[in-house]
Formats: C-alpha cells, sequence, structure tokens
C-alpha cells in the first residue's frame, strides 16, 4: 500500500496558503488554542487532543497554547503525548505574535473565552484556521468551523465568509485511548449480580455533581457497587458522608488515566453531557447523562432523545432535590436489557473516524 500524502502549506506573496503534497519530506507546524482550568474544565482539550493525535499521525507537529498548568492531569495528558505547550495569551495582537514566533502554519481554536477579533486577527494573517464550537458561534471566524454535536446538521447559523461547517456525529473527535478500547462488535448483554456503576464529571467536576449523583443513586434504594471520580478532597469527603441503603457501595478515587476500561468494565456509566458522551457511546457504555452547565443543555436534550443515553437531570434540579433522579436511574440499575439496548444504540451512532474527516479538513485547507 502507497504511503499516505502528508500535506504542507507554503505561503504565498499575496498572504494566502497553497496546498502541495509529498510523501515523508518537511514537517508542518500547527498550534492549538484551547480553553482549559478549574472553572473551564477539560472538554475543549480533549477533543483538541484527538485531533492532534490524528494530525500527528501525518507527520504534523503540533504546540498547544493554553493554561494546562491550571489543572495538573490535564498537563500530563499533554506531556504524555510528548506536545509543547505555551502559555494562553488573549488579546488579538499577542495571538499573531504567538503564531510568527513559534512559526504556525494552521491554528485550531477550541474556546468560549477568547474574544472575537482574535479569530479575525489570526486569519487576516493568511494561516489556514480551523475552530471547534457548540452551536453559537461566539464570534468564531474559520476557514472551516467543526461543530461536532448530536443534529448540529439541522441547525443553518450565519456563517463568514469562504467558510466550511463540518457539522454533527460523523465529526466528533474521539482520542486514542477511546478507539482503542472501542469493541469491534456490538455490545452484548451481561450476566451480572450487583450493577457497577462509573461515575466521572471532567478532569475537574467544575461544578460539583459528584456528589448530588450519588445521593441520587442512593435514593433509588437498590443495590450497586459505584466508583466516582472525586478530582478535589471537598469532594471526596463530601461523597463519602453520603449516606447509603443496604447493598449500595461507593468508592472514590482520583482523576484516572484508565478511563476508558473503568468504562468498559461498569454497568452503567454516568457522566457530564459534554464531550465525554461521544466518548462513551464510541465505547458502547450504557450512558447516563447529567447537564451540568446551560451550554450543555442542546446536546444533553438531543442525545436523550435518541433513546442512546438517559437523561439523569439537569445538575441544579439534583441539587435542590437529588431524589429527583431516583426513578431513572432505578430503572438503569435493575434493568439489563434496556442497558444492552441503549449501549448498543451509541455503539452504532459514533463510529470513532471523525477526528479523521476534521484533520483531512485542516490539511486542505488553501
Amino acid at each position: 500500500m502507497p504511503a499516505s500524502p502528508h500535506v504542507c502549506l507554503t505561503p504565498r506573496p499575496a498572504g494566502h496558503f497553497t496546498l502541495c503534497s509529498r510523501y515523508g519530506l518537511g514537517v508542518k507546524r500547527v498550534g492549538v488554542r484551547c480553553d482549559v482550568g478549574p472553572a473551564q474544565g477539560i472538554g475543549h482539550l480533549m477533543r483538541c487532543l484527538a485531533l492532534a493525535e490524528e494530525v500527528r499521525r501525518r507527520a504534523v507537529e503540533l504546540v498547544f497554547v493554553c493554561d494546562a498548568h491550571t489543572v495538573p492531569w490535564a498537563a500530563e495528558q499533554i506531556a504524555a503525548r510528548g506536545i509543547a505547550v505555551q502559555p494562553a495569551v488573549w488579546t488579538p495582537g499577542r495571538h499573531v505574535e504567538v503564531c510568527e514566533r513559534l512559526g504556525l502554519d494552521a491554528v485550531v481554536f477550541d474556546s468560549y473565552d477568547l474574544d472575537a477579533a482574535v479569530y479575525s486577527a489570526v486569519r487576516a494573517t493568511g494561516r489556514p484556521t480551523l475552530a471547534i464550537v457548540d452551536g453559537d458561534l461566539r464570534g468564531a471566524v474559520a476557514d472551516v468551523l467543526v461543530d461536532q454535536n448530536l443534529a448540529a446538521e439541522l441547525d443553518h447559523p450565519e456563517l463568514p465568509p469562504d467558510t466550511i461547517r463540518l457539522a454533527g456525529l460523523p465529526y466528533v473527535m474521539i482520542r486514542d485511548e477511546i478507539l482503542d478500547h472501542r469493541p469491534s462488535k456490538p455490545p452484548a448483554a451481561r450476566q451480572t449480580g450487583v450493577p457497577k456503576v462509573f461515575a466521572f464529571f471532567g478532569g475537574t467536576d467544575a461544578f460539583g455533581a459528584g456528589p448530588y449523583v450519588v445521593q441520587a443513586l442512593a435514593a433509588t434504594g437498590v443495590p450497586f457497587e459505584a466508583t466516582v471520580v472525586a478530582p478535589t478532597a471537598g469532594l471526596s469527603n463530601r461523597i463519602a458522608a453520603v449516606q447509603l441503603q443496604p447493598g449500595q457501595r461507593v468508592d472514590v478515587t482520583g482523576p484516572t488515566r484508565q478511563l476508558a476500561a473503568a468504562v468498559l468494565e461498569a454497568d452503567l456509566t454516568i457522566s457530564a453531557s459534554g464531550t465525554s458522551t461521544w466518548e462513551l457511546l464510541c465505547l458502547g457504555a450504557t450512558a447516563g447523562l447529567v447537564c451540568v452547565v446551560d451550554n450543555q443543555v442542546m446536546g444533553y436534550e438531543r442525545a436523550v432523545a435518541t433513546g442512546t443515553a438517559a437523561g439523569v437531570g439537569l445538575l441544579s434540579d439534583l441539587k435542590e432535590d437529588p431524589s429527583s433522579a431516583a426513578d431513572v436511574l432505578k430503572r438503569l440499575l435493575t434493568e439489563p436489557a434496556e442497558r444492552t439496548r441503549m449501549a448498543v444504540a451509541g455503539w452504532e451512532l459514533v463510529d470513532g473516524k471523525g477526528r479523521e474527516r476534521v484533520a483531512d479538513a485542516l490539511l486542505r485547507l488553501s
């Protein structure tokens, strides 16, 4: 089989870029500017890492521009892949300066916090740009806009001039860790006794969902064995303080590098309705989703409507009354056939090849 051509961008005097393909010669450098932090969480970083893994397979060098040091687990994820990191910058001028100083040939953005002028300033330099968005463009201007959310192809936002939009689950970007564990066949029914639950809410659980979900599980009154990720001592202590009923057990752990393995071992996985939703479906997990913040509402509602995931509820509702989720959780804990149906439906919905399609679009830019 012939080698796949690598794509490089060569500058033209007019400040634009043109495509040239060559086999194994030279290295193109792409900058990735994404949000990460104790308040922002790590969802933006996770999908950017998925794209980075795919781009590197094509002999492309990457540099992340973000404040990964504010979340040690996130910094470890980047370092483990041998990717360089530069601290985040915020103004249009600083972004242009970073592009020049680092010799970036193209830039990927994934941010809710950047001023719209940043996108325009970088694009005006002639560098190809790609921006990952979730519904609302938030002023993003780029050559390619990627909205990997379920049914995003049904939305028709007004696009900037000369922009391509890639929308829907065919463009979900999944990390190597998940793809390496994706079952080759649809999930089969399990013969299990007490159901095993795994719950995690991003690398930081920025909104403190863990304790309320454990309270909701306890309110079901049925047996389960749960492992819950608590990134801080405060969350761990609050989870440990939840009063359980007979036959119920909760173990608390810190952020894990074995996320996919933990999901596959569980009969039910509960997570925030964000980037991790698509990873769970790709793995063929039975997923219970919690909508922890307003910008997740659309994705949460659409995912639940497909029948591939169960809606545990809005975090704001769980905080007022954790038992409001008891009925849906009890059904998931006591009906193995329903868990299997959901797992199969999710596995079929997300094929894991979205990052290849996004990387193709980025590297084809001229």
